[in-house]
């Protein structure tokens, strides 16, 4: 509005009395008031007999009962005013002409009212109304008001003596209505002005008041005001499949011992709501508290690899599996738990699940209940795991894969949540990540046997039931593998990026075609540092960005690359970097990954280096795999050393990456596969001469080389592994080593 009226920068605005009611540069939650007044008490402002009474102006805000009596009639609500509620800011020229007061059936006295007249003062311009600092000060302002005229002017606030005799009151404090000396022109606003800005400022705080709760999580108390009812339904479920699934049982205060009173875990309960627009609840405990008596070997519990989740999907498209996912219903509820020590684990239910349990079941659970304060307490002896309690996964993981192994399952030694067995001369295949289970084989019958086989085991016991998806889409662990083309795998992760785009607390501005500049690798140490608002979003979303580029959008690899590194203390710079990554990712939203395995059997990884391009001098390494078409995995690591030479680099670069080039070998010779060929591609002669030869091509600059860096020519020696030299116009994996700039360049890779 105030460009709309041509007004400079630093708007003020004031009421006729020239107090100001609004200061561009206030800062929110400072005191404004004058420090004139001297009081015994500081919190307390003075009205002494000799000072002027400039802040005894009476709050215009609030006008005593006379006055709105006589002017209510002035202000009817009964005007149509619909024709402008969708009035722009441009049309506002228009209003500047005096406003007939007729229209509004007021008197001309009535706007002369300072509740409707209001000056916008435009800083550093002259005031003449404002009297100057050498005139003869007004009589009548240097008049202290008596105790009736005070009273009159503010009823609502009290006035108290001091001992001393003089009048104090309450300082008003964040009080929009403070003096400020300031010379400035001053433009009144009509009271008709003045009410359609108002509802023109009122439309657009309605129309972009928007709530995201895309993959949030809400403690109760916050779930219950977000979701209401579906929230309430959600918790009484939940508790409900514990109590019946015999979770825990209760326990008197005073049966437990010292030790077990102590290590009572707290419960947590958090609502969420899914992609469907179904509210969850999740009971779990928090057990933070065990690491102080739980080795870490008791709590690790495996998980699947991503990598290895995307190569066998990538083979089930290729071999046109039929694939299965099942998601094992509160899988950590179903193990048995043991005691720790020889002592119970003890866990304390709070508040409004404590009234869940009692209406569910007062016989048991009532007499139980005890209070702290005012809250109820529920102490309740754990029989069964729970999420957050750290032997939960592991206990689930070892019961499941004793299950699968009397069912014909053999682990893969290189990913102990990855197992096959054949059925009919085909090999069945699972994954699993805790109670996410992936399942294909080429038979459909295959897949629904186990699935009969899982609702068997986990879910026949009449409270939750073993939920299966078949055909060519599946949702599983927030990717979308998506089958529907023969001999292709799509990786969908565009709800994620919309999510992360909704979620973000600016407006994205222009969609950018390139994720960073030429600058990315360098830090601005001129630029402030964030605040703790913007620090806690810029680390969230480097972290949601980590996620996403580790599955499907690989192509924004290299930026969080360099911006994890800054999460600890991030300036203005790196939001600048982090803004301009998600305004690509919004014109990029559609972009899924198609990735294809061929028939070579050969495995392609294309790794590079980029030599001091870091601030430090030192490189940065760059590795893509690929089956065929399509980026499985790739990797973007800062080195962690400084390299004298860029066949240095390479040579370091090489190293970094050649555990897991073994590793996804020998992980598909575990999945029955014969490989060909493992392929590392090069784009430096000079390293690959040293890196088959070892010390026999090392000449006097590069003697200083570790003898680990030639790790690799073991390998190469033993046939494990194949140097092969790429052109570096072809070496897609110098993309991930710097900020390629360029729409053919970017666009190629």
């Amino acid at each position: 509005l105030a460009e709309a009226d041509r007004m400079p920068k630093g708007l003020k605005i004031t009421n006729r009395l020239n107090d100001l009611l609004y200061d561009g540069d206030w800062i929110a939650g400072v005191d404004y008031a004058d420090d004139d007044y001297n009081s015994d008490d500081s919190t307390y402002k003075t009205v002494d007999s000799d000072e002027t009474d400039n802040d005894s102006v009476p709050d215009l805000m609030e006008r005593d009962e006379s006055d709105d009596s006589s002017n209510s009639d002035d202000e009817d609500d009964d005007d149509d005013w619909s024709q402008y509620d969708h009035i722009n800011a441009e049309e506002l020229d228009e209003l500047n002409e005096p406003v007939n007061e007729e229209f509004f059936d007021l008197n001309a006295n009535d706007f002369e009212d300072d509740t409707f007249n209001y000056k916008v003062i435009l800083p550093n311009e002259p005031n003449d109304e404002e009297n100057n600092e050498d005139s003869e000060p007004n009589d009548e302002t240097n008049t202290e008001p008596t105790e009736e005229e005070q009273e009159e002017t503010n009823p609502n606030q009290p006035t108290t003596t001091t001992r001393t005799g003089r009048n104090v009151r309450p300082p008003a404090r964040l009080n929009l209505f403070q003096e400020e000396e300031q010379h400035a022109e001053v433009k009144e606003y009509t009271f008709m002005q003045a009410k359609i800005m108002a509802r023109v400022i009122q439309h657009y705080s309605d129309r972009f008041e928007t709530e995201y709760n895309f993959l949030q999580h809400y403690s109760l108390q916050k779930g219950l005001k977000v979701f209401g009812d579906r929230g309430s339904q959600a918790a009484m479920k939940e508790m409900k499949q514990l109590h019946d699934r015999k979770v825990f049982t209760p326990v008197k205060l005073h049966d437990l011992n010292i030790v077990e009173k102590k290590r009572a875990l707290e419960s947590l309960i958090f609502l969420t709501e899914k992609r469907d627009g179904s509210v969850k609840a999740r009971t779990c405990a928090n057990g933070s508290t065990q690491r102080e008596y739980i080795d870490r070997d008791q709590a690790a519990s495996p998980t699947a690899s991503t990598d290895s989740i995307i190569i066998t999907a990538v083979i089930d498209a290729k071999q046109g599996r039929d694939v299965m996912t099942a998601d094992v219903p509160n899988a950590f509820v179903q193990c048995d738990i043991e005691q720790i020590d020889g002592k119970r684990i003890v866990m304390k239910i709070r508040g409004a699940l404590v009234d869940m349990l009692v209406e569910m079941d007062p016989e048991k659970y009532k007499e139980h209940v005890v209070y702290h304060g005012k809250q109820k307490v529920l102490y309740v002896v754990m029989l069964k795991g729970l999420y957050g309690m750290l032997i939960s996964s592991l206990l689930y993981y070892k019961r499941f894969v004793d299950d699968i192994t009397k069912i014909g399952f053999e682990l893969n030694p290189y990913d102990p949540c990855c197992a096959n067995r054949m059925i009919e001369g085909k090999q069945h295949t699972i994954t699993w990540h805790v109670d996410d289970v992936k399942s294909s084989h080429m038979h459909p019958l295959v897949n629904d046997k186990f699935h009969k086989w899982l609702e068997e085991t986990y879910g026949e016991d009449g409270i939750g039931k073993v939920k299966c998806v078949r055909g060519d889409k599946h949702d599983y662990l927030a990717m979308v593998l998506d089958y529907s083309i023969p001999g292709k795998l799509r990786l969908d992760m565009r709800e994620y990026v919309k999510g992360m785009i909704d979620d973000f607390p600016e407006k994205l501005g222009v969609n950018k075609t390139c994720p960073w500049t030429e600058k990315l690798f360098r830090v601005d140490e001129s630029a402030k540092p964030l605040d703790e608002k913007k620090r806690k979003t810029f680390h969230t979303f480097v972290m949601k960005g980590m996620f996403l580029c580790k599955r499907a959008r690989q192509d924004i690899q290299p930026a969080i690359a360099f911006l994890s590194t800054r999460t600890s203390e991030p300036n203005e710079g790196d939001y600048r970097k982090l803004y301009r990554l998600l305004c690509y990712l919004n014109y990029t939203k559609e972009d899924v990954a198609t990735l294809e395995a061929d028939d070579t059997n050969t495995l392609n990884w294309y790794i590079d280096a980029s030599f001091a391009v870091h601030p430090d001098m030192k490189s940065h390494t760059g590795a893509v795999f690929s089956m065929g078409k399509g980026v499985i995995t790739s990797g973007s690591t800062k080195q962690k050393v400084n390299c004298r030479s860029s066949t240095e680099a390479e040579l370091v670069g090489i190293d970094d990456y050649i555990t897991k080039i073994l590793w996804t070998a020998l992980f598909l010779e575990h999945q029955g596969f014969k490989i060909k060929a493992n392929i590392a591609h090069r784009d430096n002669t000079s390293s690959i001469k040293l890196e088959e030869n070892g010390k026999a091509s090392s000449g006097k600059r590069t003697r200083h080389f570790l003898i680990r860096y030639f790790y690799v020519t073991d390998l190469v020696k033993r046939g494990l592994l194949t140097l092969k030299y790429c052109p570096t116009q072809k070496m897609v994996g110098d993309y991930m080593t710097k900020p390629l700039v360029g729409y053919e360049t970017f666009e190629n890779n």
